[in-house]
């Protein structure tokens, strides 16, 4: 199975559709911008984006992730923090893990509090490869920006 069976299978079950064959002018203008991103012609994206099937904790953590800037990287802390969750770092963590958009909403600029990766791409992330590729999926984003925080060795 490729990377793209399982995403569309997990829209399908998401959206409860079959969106292979459906066009709808939302996912038209997501696929647009994801590559403009990709080809280094847009930073951020304009879209509507509907958290409201995700926990309250999470939603907040994903607009507060929302808020990092291009070229800039926030800690887990930082984030609970910005949702007045001091101390709940690794919560956070969790909610960024499980993003449904993990590029449209920037999950790949929140790293560890000692300034390393952390991780990526968790439950609701990217749902494949190994924890080794995701890590080299962020940093590719993070250099992308300008970003250079070396992978964990071993």
């Amino acid at each position: 199975m490729t990377p793209y069976e399982p995403f569309v299978e997990r829209l399908e079950r998401r959206f409860r559709c079959d969106v292979s064959a459906t066009r709808h002018p939302v996912l038209d203008e997501a696929v647009r911008q994801l590559e403009e991103f990709l080809a280094d012609r847009r930073r951020a994206f304009n879209l509507p984006i509907d958290l409201s099937d995700r926990p309250a904790f999470d939603q907040a953590v994903l607009r507060a992730v929302g808020e990092v800037p291009w070229g800039r990287v926030a800690s887990y802390g930082q984030i609970a923090r910005a949702v007045d969750r001091a101390g709940a770092a690794r919560a956070a963590g969790g909610a960024v893990a499980r993003s449904p958009i993990g590029i449209v909403v920037p999950c790949h600029r929140i790293v560890a509090a000692d300034g390393s990766l952390g991780g990526y791409g968790g439950d609701g992330g990217l749902g494949f490869g190994s924890r080794e590729q995701h890590l080299r999926l962020k940093r590719e984003l993070l250099l992308r920006e300008g970003v250079d925080i070396p992978l964990p060795r071993g």
